[in-house]
């Protein structure tokens, strides 16, 4: 059920919203189990959908309603592949837009715009409702979400009656308790860190170049930190590499050989997942180029402008990006004593083969499922990555769609391979047999895969475009706030 304080707001108590499509929405929202629902909505709105419904022909909608919490690739994938005519949509995320995480990391430096790798939840072709707001709790008796609007001058308060329920809300960087770390550093999560990022280095170089500025002042400016060897961090570093000695060095020369560049991971060795000698290579190749890796190092604390590690030593930073690992997000952490504790300590939700979320004694919840990077099968541990989230969407899609229980199958996952760029148009491939390639046509497989993997044929057209343009124009150097 829908519900909000705003006074200017008034209640239709007969039906819930029909969103664009209201000729395939009401009869399957009145059930004899529960009363009828109100929903708020703009009074100038009510006369408008009212009219329209006594003039469409419903269709029932033979299994309710389905609320999927998010809009990452678990969300997003599964949004794409439910079937409508048996459901009423709707989704809920703070973000209104899909985000092709892969590619974000070149769009932080202009390799990419923005727009090439979002596409608008509701430029969706299915009949479908979003709401733009963070599912901060979830009743499992009620069977209802608790929501607050994720907009700039409305952060009311909603709630949403569920009969299915997906929860996929993704997960947050995990900061490991590092003190300074959520004040001082900047991510690779979503787009507005990556507009962020690009705003800052170039805020590096503008300030480094003023005339006034001290030499030691230089020297912290153009210090480019990166915590996290894992693909995030590696390809961002690759990345950042890129576009300082292709298009930052021939407007700044002067301050080339001040720039330095430096990765931390703690682990003994960059890409941990991947086969040792492609990790062996890109270390390599960071090292010819300038970067310096520091493997086996922690960072104790992050300041203002400096970094201090375990042993004490203190390294200045101009530009210090964080990017170690997932933790849950305020929303999975409340469900913590509701749903069975996760075997591996990553307070993850527990689900079964069939993705159905499994209660504190072990039991598969009724119509109750969770994907994505916030879910763990309780027997089957698989990576938080986009890939296992992708294949559980599509997997979940195809067995919501089934009108028979008996046909449902496990769910089983097919490992593709992993992918990381490492500067100067090479890439390290690692794949599930005994191809593991490097270098030049590592890149080529690289780009090729993620532009076939692209959702829309909207996104397939931009990205071609921005890295043509970026590679004959070279990257904008424009710093907007």
């Amino acid at each position: 059920m829908l519900s909000t304080t705003m006074s200017t707001y008034r209640v239709l108590a007969t039906s819930r919203p029909a969103g664009s499509h209201a000729a395939i929405t009401m009869a399957a929202l009145a059930r004899a189990r529960r009363p009828a629902v109100g929903v708020v909505v703009p009074a100038s709105v009510a006369h408008a959908v009212s009219t329209r419904r006594t003039m469409a022909t419903t269709v029932t909608k033979p299994k309710g309603r389905l609320v999927i919490i998010g809009s990452g690739w678990a969300g997003y994938k599964l949004l794409r592949q439910i079937d409508t005519n048996q459901f009423d949509v709707f989704c809920v995320s703070p973000r209104n837009y899909f985000v092709f995480t892969p590619l974000l990391a070149g769009s932080s430096v202009g390799t990419l715009e923005f727009r090439a790798i979002m596409e608008p939840v509701r430029q969706f072709n299915k009949p479908m409702q979003f709401l733009q707001a963070h599912c901060t709790n979830i009743d499992f008796d009620k069977r209802q979400i608790t929501c607050t609007t994720n907009l700039e001058d409305s952060h009311d308060t909603l709630t949403l009656d569920y009969d299915t329920l997906v929860i996929a809300p993704g997960a947050s960087t995990n900061t490991f308790n590092v003190p300074g770390v959520r004040e001082h550093a900047l991510f690779l999560k979503d787009i507005s860190d990556a507009r962020k990022i690009r705003a800052r280095v170039i805020e590096c170089f503008e300030h480094a170049s003023q005339p006034h500025v001290t030499h030691d002042e230089i020297d912290r400016l153009l210090h480019f930190q990166t915590v996290g060897g894992g693909p995030t961090g590696v390809e961002f570093s690759a990345e950042l590499h890129d576009f300082i000695t292709e298009d930052l060095a021939r407007l700044y020369p002067q301050l080339m050989p001040r720039v330095r560049m430096t990765l931390y991971d703690v682990a003994p060795r960059i890409l941990g997942a991947f086969d040792a000698k492609l990790a062996e290579y890109a270390t390599k190749r960071f090292v010819r180029s300038g970067v310096q890796i520091r493997t086996g190092t922690q960072v104790r604390n992050v300041e203002k402008d400096k970094i201090v590690l375990n042993d004490g030593e203190e390294v200045p930073y101009g530009l210090l990006v964080w990017a170690t690992g997932i933790t849950q997000t305020e929303l999975v952490r409340g469900l913590r004593g509701r749903v069975a504790p996760d075997p591996r300590g990553a307070h993850r939700i527990v689900t079964d083969r069939r993705l159905r979320v499994l209660d504190p004694q072990g039991e598969p919840m009724e119509n109750v499922y969770a994907l994505g990077d916030c879910a763990t099968i309780s027997d089957y541990d698989l990576p938080a990555t986009a890939q296992v989230a992708n294949q559980k969407a599509l997997y979940l899609g195809k067995q919501l769609n089934k009108t028979d229980e008996k046909a449902i199958v496990p769910f089983a996952y097919r490992h593709l391979g992993s992918m990381a760029y490492v500067g100067g148009w090479r890439a390290v491939v690692d794949m599930p047999n005994d191809i593991k390639p490097s270098g030049y046509s590592a890149w080529i497989f690289w780009r090729s895969s993620y532009l076939s993997m692209s959702v829309s044929w909207r996104n397939k057209c931009l990205i071609p475009l921005y890295w043509f343009a970026a590679y004959v124009f070279g990257r904008d150097v424009s710093r907007i706030n």
